[in-house]
């Protein structure tokens, strides 16, 4: 599936980090195939063989049923799961983003990890692969929707996993609601 650019290799030793924009991936999906992504090919696609470290989903609390399921299936499937509340402003605008939270665990780690691979398509993170890549000295690797990435992104990482080149197994389509994401 991941195609390596710039001449990079895996091997089996690497240590490698997992960070999952949830929000970023539920709405690509949502909205360009109608569909709820696979968290456990996300998984193991990112992990391709080599050394987990750690693997972080990150993800906004809304209050919506079967929110708690759905926190517990991704623990289940190995993700240590971190949540905020959805920040509701006067006037009823709502946001919800996990940008900093991502940025500063992926620098504090980065000196654990030989990998960074970030589940998003999310352009405001060039400035993060840029400082991994050149600062820290991590390979990084972008994993994300290749419609819906940023250009910019997908040209800073080290190699791009377009999950649009195997939708069969990335996303679970409406009707296989009994599968567990």
């Amino acid at each position: 599936m991941g195609k390596e650019k710039k001449g990079f290799s895996l091997y089996k030793g690497q240590r490698v980090g997992v960070f999952v924009d949830v929000q970023n991936m539920y709405y690509s999906a949502r909205y360009s195939h109608k569909a709820k992504v696979n968290f456990k090919t996300i998984l193991k696609e990112a992990i391709r063989g080599r050394r987990l470290i750690r693997a972080i989903a990150y993800v906004i609390k809304a209050d919506v049923k079967d929110e708690s399921n759905f926190f517990e299936a991704l623990m289940n499937l190995g993700y240590e799961v971190k949540a905020k509340d959805l920040q509701v402003f006067y006037g009823g605008a709502k946001k919800g983003d996990w940008d900093i939270g991502i940025a500063m665990d992926t620098i504090e780690l980065a000196p654990k990890l030989d990998a960074v691979v970030l589940v998003s398509g999310d352009g405001d993170f060039v400035p993060l692969v840029e400082h991994l890549k050149h600062s820290l000295g991590c390979y990084v690797e972008i994993m994300a929707f290749g419609k819906s990435c940023s250009q910019k992104l997908i040209e800073e990482a080290d190699n791009f996993i377009d999950i649009e080149e195997n939708l069969n197994a990335f996303l679970i389509q409406a009707a296989n609601k009994s599968k567990k994401e």
